[in-house]
């Protein structure tokens, strides 16, 4: 196993404490709720070779320091923690969105320096999407867990091909057809199209139009993939309901999410999941 360390140069709000507390409550993919708060680590299978890899991250002013631990390509995976932290976003005008919208700013201020963050890739998006249809959360968060610990390695989630094989075997046994689908999913992990880089590259209807061609993956999960799982900073929900009820509660009866958000561009993400990570704290 290698050792490796990157340095990044963060531009705009952030804090590392708030995105770690937000991912220790972030049930699909929670990190451990002990250790130093002052440091991240987490476990994720990198998108550029499937391979496991360990990332330790602190924060040290405006930088990030990003140790890493893995056998596979480990430049490749630094710029996947930088991806699925929010840090390689210039974030110098998002304050501007908190001027324009005073609830977007009460957000603001609740979450500090929190960038949007919960999945290591658009895979694992999916796969949560796809483990999650028809499933109450924590039967969801247990069904992954038990993927991790059969087939991943030393608590990463399982490559796509290990899935494949399993399913292959007949070992992979899932309620309904998440089997089928999840399959689905890893074989268009390992054709490139669930590549983070490869998704924010594309124009958004090109990337919804491959994301609802695998089978499995509908309205829902296709937001679910590109906000959550590669971190695009300005794509805007369009099968979110409880973001739609949200909206309505905040600004008014009546009021529409398409209206509000040409305030929050370019962060119409950022934006989306601040209001649903407020609401979280509130429940």
């Amino acid at each position: 196993m290698r050792r490796h360390v990157a340095e990044i140069e963060v531009v705009g709000p952030w804090s590392l404490r708030t995105s770690r507390g937000f991912w220790k409550g972030f049930t699909p993919t929670a990190i451990s709720p002990s250790g130093d708060p002052g440091v991240l680590q987490t476990r994720f299978v990198s998108e550029h070779d499937w391979t496991p890899t360990t990332a330790n991250v602190t924060q040290h002013g405006s930088a990030a320091r990003i140790e890493l631990f893995g056998d596979g390509d480990l430049n490749a995976a630094a710029e996947q923690v930088a991806s699925f932290l929010s840090l390689d976003i210039d974030a110098t005008d998002w304050p501007d969105v908190g001027d324009r919208d005073p609830i977007i700013a009460g957000a603001q201020r609740a979450l500090p320096g929190f960038r949007p963050c919960g999945f290591y890739s658009p895979y694992e998006a999916a796969a949560w999407a796809v483990l999650s249809q028809r499933t109450r959360v924590p039967e969801a968060a247990r069904l992954r867990r038990d993927l991790m610990a059969i087939y991943g390695a030393h608590g990463a989630f399982p490559a796509p091909a290990d899935l494949i094989r399993a399913a292959r075997t007949g070992e992979l046994v899932l309620p309904g057809r998440t089997a089928e689908y999840l399959v689905e999913v890893a074989h268009a992990a390992l054709d490139g199209v669930l590549h983070g880089p490869y998704l924010r590259a594309l124009p958004e209807d090109e990337a919804r139009g491959q994301l609802l061609a695998i089978t499995g993956i509908g309205p829902f999960a296709t937001d679910l993939t590109l906000i959550r799982g590669t971190n695009a900073p300005d794509v805007l929900p369009r099968a979110e309901r409880h973001l739609d009820a949200e909206i309505s509660h905040l600004y008014g009866p009546g009021v529409t999410l398409a209206e509000v958000s040409e305030t929050w561009r370019p962060f119409r993400s950022w934006a989306s999941v601040h209001l649903r990570a407020l609401r979280g704290q509130r429940r």
